[in-house]
């Protein structure tokens, strides 16, 4: 699994380097806040560990950012802000878990390995099969029948949750909550759209059809 850590400490990130990959994990270290916003929005990272207040730009805007272009890396802030403000801006602007410093690299790696569990990012299954669907967690691509099916950051989590669900009926509202997050405005048929995209991208071509409507339901990624 892929981490990224930014703060502008040499000594944390040196710290949280070495600790974490004692534990399996492969880490990328910057002190820079701008470099950092760089490698955070490349989607090659499958975690960003970041501090809230840099030189020049703030955690924030970095996730942000990330968010902006429908990086789909999960975002942890480690910081010595510890007001519900801070959580809250922290939360809206698409962070998935917040850590007040000090703390005990355990607890970090505790976090992690939870994050992974609920995004399905896990470092143990990183290929999942359906048929002849194939999703290839670590390079973030899809194959139907071995042909790649391009897809973006925003359709790939779609995929995976229904793929981490499959064979069960997921609803709208549980998909905007978990693809989209808290933000999500619900009263539009974005969810509708992009399964839309999904189907035709990997159902068009194929005799078995994977991706179903349930009716009044949600949707369901069955082989029937």
């Amino acid at each position: 699994m892929k981490i990224l850590v930014i703060d502008d400490e040499p000594k944390l990130t040196a710290f949280l380097k070495e600790g974490l990959e004692e534990f399996g994990f492969k880490v990328t270290e910057s002190n820079d806040p701008e470099i950092g916003e760089v490698l955070a929005t490349s989607g090659k990272f499958d975690f960003i560990i970041l501090d809230i207040h840099m030189p020049d730009i703030t955690g924030f805007d970095i996730i942000r950012r990330v968010r902006a272009k429908e990086v789909s890396s999960a975002v942890i802030i480690l910081s010595a802000m510890s007001s519900i403000e801070d959580k809250e801006e922290a939360f809206e602007a698409g962070a998935d878990d917040f850590l007040v410093k000090p703390f005990e690299l355990k607890e970090l790696v505790l976090r992690i390995k939870n994050i992974s569990k609920r995004t399905g990012a896990s470092t143990s299954k990183k290929i999942l099969m359906m048929a002849d669907l194939v999703l290839d967690l670590n390079l973030k691509k899809a194959k139907r029948n071995e042909k790649e099916i391009a897809l973006t950051n925003r359709e790939f989590e779609l995929l995976n949750y229904l793929f981490q669900n499959q064979g069960r009926v997921v609803s709208r509202a549980e998909i905007a909550e978990k693809v989209w997050g808290q933000n999500f405005d619900t009263g539009t048929n974005t969810i509708d759209v992009y399964i839309n995209f999904l189907r035709r991208k990997i159902d068009t071509h194929s005799e078995k059809k994977l991706l179903h409507t349930v009716v009044g339901m949600g949707y369901l990624l069955h082989e029937k």
